[in-house]
């Protein structure tokens, strides 16, 4: 008889005893010193047993002195795994704390009584029936040992509906964001530590629980949104906001350490650019509470607020400090108005000029362009400009559909992780409806995000002509997640190249040509500055459209 043993596991167990009722001897080995095979001699007597000491509960099963089969379960086999020296096995099974094979192949020739005859006669149907008994048995101890290896790794608490809305906000950002480092930290530690650790008694505790998750990222434009936000924010998307008009972002390098939040743009006849608040000012104070730590969301929400309710802002334009009360107001967000500039004297230097400002990129961005082209172009418009100034941004989608209205062909922008290119966007030109007009956009550093990707995509592509100053430099995409309790996140899943594989983050679309300082920013200033010489502003048509 031979014993092979292996073990990989660390357990004392199961150790085999083999004992011999009629001498005083018995061998206990652990399988895990023990990695070779050892060969056995066979022992006269009357029986052998070999005991897998196993936290199981078994049952004893021999031959009593007729040769018949008895079985009992006592104390003595409670923990215990018996079979009988008078059979030929050959069988494997697997434990959780080792593989082991066993074969016994020698028979006892002479008996020491005639009952044991009679069991070697019918040895083969023993041997038959004992195999299909061993193989039911060392199933049985694999799943008892199983059931009790997974209930061992079981947390001792069940998942609360708290819990399992903190779990699903992990997975999100687990599946989604740009950086799989998740700031150097072990996003799955994160997890157990924090089920573990984190009150989760009720929903704001729970909501506390994904803020302090994310603020571990140290990136402000990952944030959680509550139920009343995420739908605010949605309806932004929309077309309809109730606030003073203003898009405000972080101070970038080139204003050097300011501290408070830096106006991005003033939606035109809002409250705050009535009251003349304009791009680069920067907000010092909302409702004399100042936004040195302030996030640019958590503004955002203090900036926003029931129709006809005041704010009072503390605002910084240059050297000057102002203190403003401005009252709120439904925002309409029509993101274009278009207008016709006709220049005189200039017959052969488009005479006719169609002039488009997209304002943000919500919902309607990309439709009202077409729009815009299609009234300009039925009074036979020679060249367009687009105005990109102050305009923040907005959906993502909407900025490439808007430069697929212009391209002919190309690359829009590639989406980036940390381990390179990952997305192109680009045109085969199928949606293409003014790829042939001269082209010039106008940017600003309120040009950002969305706005960014469009100005990049057409200048890259040579397809316009550029004026302004750098833009306000935001290269970082965010897609926005509905939890199922209402609430939301918003994430960031990517950064943004431009077709020349320049990264603009916190630097800008660097523009060809600067304008005037005095430049205007509405439509009738505009063609004011075409159409006069003599005016300050004044631009050359046909500078504006020269490479």
């Amino acid at each position: 008889m031979e014993v092979l043993a292996s073990s990989s596991a660390s357990s004392t167990y199961p150790l085999f005893t083999l004992d011999n009722p009629n001498k005083p001897f018995s061998f206990t080995f652990n399988p895990i010193i023990i990695s070779q095979v050892h060969p056995w001699k066979s022992f006269p007597g009357k029986k052998i047993e070999a005991r897998l000491l196993c936290r199981i509960l078994c049952k004893r099963t021999n031959l009593d002195n007729s040769g018949s089969w008895r079985s009992s379960t006592n104390a003595i086999c409670k923990h215990k795994f018996v079979f009988h020296a008078l059979c030929r096995l050959d069988k494997n099974f697997t434990s959780q704390s080792g593989l082991f094979a066993i074969r016994h192949g020698h028979l006892l020739r002479s008996w020491n009584t005639s009952s044991h005859q009679k069991v070697i006669s019918h040895s083969q149907k023993i041997r038959e029936h004992f195999s299909v008994v061993f193989v039911r048995l060392v199933a049985a101890m694999l799943l008892v040992t199983s059931a009790s290896v997974a209930l061992s790794n079981t947390p001792s608490w069940a998942l609360s509906e708290e819990n399992l809305l903190f779990l699903e906000a992990w997975r999100t950002i687990d599946r989604a964001y740009i950086d799989k480092t998740f700031n150097g930290q072990s996003w799955f530690r994160y997890r157990e530590d924090a089920l573990r650790n984190e009150p989760m008694n009720n929903r704001e505790e729970t909501y506390m629980a994904i803020r302090k998750m994310l603020a571990t990222l140290n990136d402000p434009f990952t944030r959680f949104l509550e139920p009343e936000k995420f739908k605010s924010l949605r309806s932004g998307t929309q077309g309809a906001l109730t606030g003073v008009g203003l898009s405000i972002g972080y101070p970038t390098e080139s204003e050097g350490s300011r501290t408070g939040l830096v106006v991005i743009s003033a939606t035109p006849g809002g409250p705050a650019n009535q009251a003349g608040i304009s791009s680069g000012d920067i907000i010092l104070e909302i409702d004399n509470a100042s936004t040195e730590s302030v996030g640019i969301y958590e503004a955002a929400e203090r900036l926003q607020g029931p129709e006809g309710s005041s704010v009072e802002l503390t605002v910084q334009t240059g050297p000057e400090i102002k203190h403003l009360t401005l009252t709120r107001a439904k925002i309409s967000l029509n993101p274009v108005k278009s207008r016709l500039c006709e220049v005189p004297g200039s017959e052969k230097n488009y005479p006719k000029i169609g002039y488009i400002k997209l304002t943000s990129f919500n919902q309607k961005a990309s439709a009202a362009v077409k729009e815009a082209i299609d009234t300009l172009r039925s009074n036979n418009v020679n060249a367009f400009v687009l105005d990109l100034r102050d305009n923040s941004g907005g959906l993502f989608p909407e900025g490439i559909e808007t430069a697929k209205i212009w391209l002919d062909k190309g690359v829009i922008v590639y989406i980036c992780d940390n381990r390179g290119v990952r997305d192109i966007y680009d045109t085969d030109g199928s949606s293409a409806i003014a790829a042939s007009e001269p082209l010039a956009v106008l940017v600003n550093k309120g040009t950002a995000s969305a706005s960014e990707i469009l100005a990049g995509a057409l200048k890259d592509n040579k397809r316009a002509v550029l004026f302004g100053e750098p833009t306000y430099g935001k290269g970082k995409i965010q897609s926005v997640f509905q939890l199922s309790d209402g609430s939301g996140l918003a994430v960031t899943v990517a950064r943004y190249e431009t077709p020349a594989h320049n990264d603009i983050n916190k630097v800008g679309v660097i523009p060809d040509h600067p304008l005037p300082n005095s430049f205007p920013k509405d439509d009738d200033g505009f063609c004011g500055c075409l159409q006069d010489p003599a005016s300050a502003c004044y631009v050359n048509n046909v500078q504006l459209f020269k490479r």
